[in-house]
């Protein structure tokens, strides 16, 4: 299904996608050329959201399921553009490699489901089973899932496929994410004199030794949800000859299936809960992060930031028909899951709606410099998805 030409559109859309930049909350651009691209290709029904979010429907002549291909259009920032050795928004073609910041995260994957959209539609002359979703999501870096619960309010999917990078393999579920605030609050003193106060950080430091020592559940195929210390602030910072009266510490927590979020809490409640029975004046606190941004539309994107595991089955019968699609075009995709966090964690995590995991390149070349993406990888990827239209949209299932 990929001709000559069809490649050379592919790779020209993949690199002027990258070439438009796209930071979390700055997306306006990208939606409006994503609009544009959309309407050239004969879509009549788009649809841009109060986050930002854009999506495209395209329709058969048959009734059948509903399909949202998932991808993100916002990236992480270039913090130190000397460090690349290309212009991280030039989208520039070496060899193989097409460089720049999104290539494989995931304005690549964008590129090889517009791309193989237009093709799946012009072969078939839209005669398939059912609706063509793509989405072009905002925030996913810094809230993923979030906006995603506007897409599946509007359009109700049967069946999601997330477009992030599993190197052209199958992925049936991921580990969730959470963050976790811990809080310990003492008595502000001179530090000359510092037994007038009560120093919040030696609370903390206390409570941080017996969390480390906290034992977490382990699953046969996601692995371990790991707890782990990423950052840690007092108060009043710079504590300027004062005896800090506040400190706040943040926990990593990945999230295995069934995990809810009083479960995960719950350990580190019964450590304060006993810190206090040895010492009265003992005061902390544990929540989850909420997190609040402002999208470029004007609207606030804002939730709790816990985002659950899933998994399914790999016999399921819409895992099993995109997986043999795949084959029969002629790619050889293993069975796996992501080790990272998606927007799967809304749709199938929290929706329960039919999800799996396909896209190009490799998960470590998200978030690095010189970040790129594989033409080879790319084009296998605009195969693939042509394949899941087809098996997924043929009117059997």
């Amino acid at each position: 299904m990929l001709t000559k030409d069809r490649e050379t559109k592919l790779i020209d859309l993949s690199s002027s996608l990258i070439r438009t930049r796209s930071y979390s909350g700055e997306e306006k651009q990208i939606i409006l050329q994503l609009k544009q691209i959309f309407k050239d290709r004969g879509c009549s029904e788009i649809h841009i959201d109060e986050f930002g979010s854009i999506t495209a429907c395209f329709k058969g002549n048959r009734h059948g399921k509903k399909v949202l291909f998932d991808s993100h259009v916002d990236t992480v920032p270039v913090t130190d553009p000397a460090q690349w050795k290309y212009d991280p928004f030039g989208g520039d073609t070496i060899n193989d490699r097409i460089y720049g910041r999104g290539s494989s995260d995931m304005k690549g994957a964008l590129a090889a489901v517009i791309s193989a959209v237009e093709y799946f539609i012009e072969d078939t002359q839209n005669d398939f089973a059912g609706k063509i979703i793509v989405s072009g999501v905002v925030h996913e870096e810094s809230f993923e899932g979030i906006a995603s619960r506007s897409i599946n309010n509007r359009f109700q999917p049967d069946i999601v496929v997330i477009g992030e990078a599993t190197h052209l393999n199958l992925a049936r579920g991921q580990r969730g994410r959470a963050e976790i605030v811990v809080e310990t609050f003492g008595k502000p003193a001179h530090s000359a004199n510092p037994n007038a106060g009560f120093n919040a950080v030696y609370t903390m430091t206390k409570l941080i030794e017996a969390i480390r020592h906290l034992s977490v559940s382990c699953h046969p195929v996601l692995g371990r949800g790991i707890l782990e210390l990423t950052d840690i602030k007092s108060s009043p910072y710079p504590g300027l000859s004062v005896v800090p009266e506040y400190c706040r510490a943040t926990f990593d927590r990945r999230l295995l299936i069934g995990e809810t979020g009083p479960d995960v809490i719950a350990p580190i409640e019964k450590l304060i809960r006993k810190f206090k029975t040895l010492d009265p004046s003992f005061q902390a606190r544990v929540s989850y992060c909420f997190g609040r941004e402002m999208c470029y539309t004007g609207s606030k994107i804002e939730g709790e930031r816990f985002f659950p595991a899933w998994l399914y089955d790999e016999e399921d019968e819409y895992f099993q028909t995109a997986y043999q699609e795949l084959k029969r075009s002629g790619l050889t995709p293993e069975i796996t899951v992501y080790s990272f966090c998606t927007n799967g964690s809304y749709y199938a995590g929290e929706a329960a709606v039919k999800t799996m995991g396909f896209g190009p390149s490799r998960e470590n070349q998200a978030h690095i410099d010189n970040e790129y993406i594989e033409i080879s990888q790319l084009k296998g990827a605009c195969r693939g998805y042509y394949a899941i239209m087809n098996g997924l949209l043929d009117g059997s299932m």
